[in-house]
């Protein structure tokens, strides 16, 4: 039998451990808020560094403002700074070309604290991952709530198995007891395996149904196993360049359509050139996760010189590797799907914006396709193109939800001809 001073110093250090894990999540969650609001709110037009991007690096900064109350009251409206007639302020706004730093009122001053606490302390460097292509270590306010979760569920288990065992000890006890009041004797303990063995000839409803079980969850593994083949849900290979969607698309907000262009104008949503990405990265020099390493492989693609900006002769193309792949025999067009369907990105890509190495998200199967146009609705609405076939269409099915399937969406030809 386990003693109760044997569990209860067991629980001790459980919730001795959960209290040290918390207090730590709940810490680093703090420190990460500066850097978050930096990234949302800095990184276009600073680096945490010596590098002037748009505005000047934010090294040393403190050494350079006459405040950190000051600096507070600049982040938040840096024009009213200037038309107050502070000196420095004159100065810096003169030093930056007249260019007026935009105004962060909506910051409030715990926000404004974690974000000067950042810049004071920022962290070292991250290493970018090499299994994955994304960066390595990249930490959020989510990635940290999952890690709380994570010690939620380990001690739930933890307590489960220590009342298991718990349990299991007091009902060997009352079994004990019970055979010294009859006066029976103590059962012959047998070895592991005949112990088994003895229990399966003992129970045989109860193997009849772990056996029916293991044949039903085997058969299911099998079929999905099948299933599967040719399927790629969750592809995620290595590019050449660690291009993050969650900083672009997901942090600075940029439209799907700014860089893949061709999605609502061909059946192909084109994979942007490297000019395009010069756009921006021809002033922002150093990334928020990868520093300079990715950027410079833009520039070394264009064969592009950041510091007198001017771009030599020997260019190259930058070979990334294809994510969705159909089968040759089947046709799609974009265009027909965000135009014409209206249909959200989102609804086959996922959600790109928290990705920060692109992956497969949805099975691309032509059942997935089918079921799809079953559900989805057709858009009638500002497409007068279609005007007699909806006429015909909505008097067909008078009362219905007219979706693809409905006007052709599931006939053979129209993927495969």
């Amino acid at each position: 039998m386990i003693k109760l001073k044997t569990v209860r110093f067991s629980l001790s250090i459980l919730l001795f451990s959960l209290i040290v894990n918390f207090s730590s999540a709940f810490a680093q969650a703090s420190a990460e808020q500066g850097e978050k609001i930096f990234k949302q709110n800095c990184t276009s037009c600073h680096s945490i560094g010596t590098t002037k991007v748009v505005g000047p690096g934010l090294k040393d900064v403190m050494k350079r403002v006459p405040s950190e109350e000051w600096l507070k009251t600049w982040i938040k409206n840096s024009s009213a700074v200037i038309k107050s007639g502070d000196a420095y302020a004159k100065k810096i706004y003169e030093e930056n070309n007249k260019a007026a730093m935009s105004s962060f009122d909506n910051l409030k001053d715990d926000q404004l604290a974690s974000l000067i606490e950042y810049i004071k302390n920022p962290p070292a460097p991250k290493q970018a991952a090499t299994a994955t292509g994304g960066a390595a270590g990249t930490s959020s306010a989510a990635s940290n709530e999952d890690g709380i979760w994570n010690y939620v569920l380990l001690a739930l288990a933890a307590i489960f198995i220590i009342l298991i065992v718990v349990l299991g000890g007091i009902k060997e006890t009352l079994a004990r007891l019970v055979r010294e009041r009859d006066g029976l004797p103590e059962p012959v303990k047998l070895a592991t395996v005949p112990a088994a063995k003895h229990w399966m000839r003992t129970h045989k409803k109860h193997m009849a149904v772990i056996i029916l079980f293991l044949v039903s969850w085997g058969s299911r593994a099998a079929w999905n196993g099948m299933m599967d083949l040719g399927v790629y849900t969750g592809y995620k290979p290595e590019q050449p360049i660690k291009f993050s969607h969650k900083i672009h698309a997901g942090q600075n907000a940029i439209n799907c359509v700014y860089c893949h262009s061709g999605v609502e104008k061909s059946k192909v949503a084109n994979v942007p050139s490297a000019n395009v990405c010069m756009n921006c990265h021809k002033y922002i020099q150093e990334g928020p996760n990868t520093g300079k390493t990715e950027i410079a492989k833009i520039y070394a693609a264009l064969d592009y010189n950041p510091t007198t900006q001017v771009y030599g002769p020997n260019q190259k193309p930058i070979k990334w590797v294809r994510v969705h792949t159909l089968p040759d025999i089947v046709y799609f067009n974009h265009s027909q799907h965000v135009v014409v369907g209206k249909i959200e990105c989102t609804k086959c890509h996922g959600p790109v914006a928290e990705m920060d190495t692109i992956r497969q998200y949805s099975p691309l199967t032509m059942g997935w396709c089918v079921n799809c146009h079953r559900e989805t609705e057709v858009q009638m609405a500002g497409n007068p193109y279609y005007d007699k076939l909806h006429a015909k269409l909505a008097s067909e099915h008078k009362g219905e939800k007219i979706t693809v399937d409905k006007m052709g969406g599931i006939e053979c030809g129209k993927c495969h001809y």
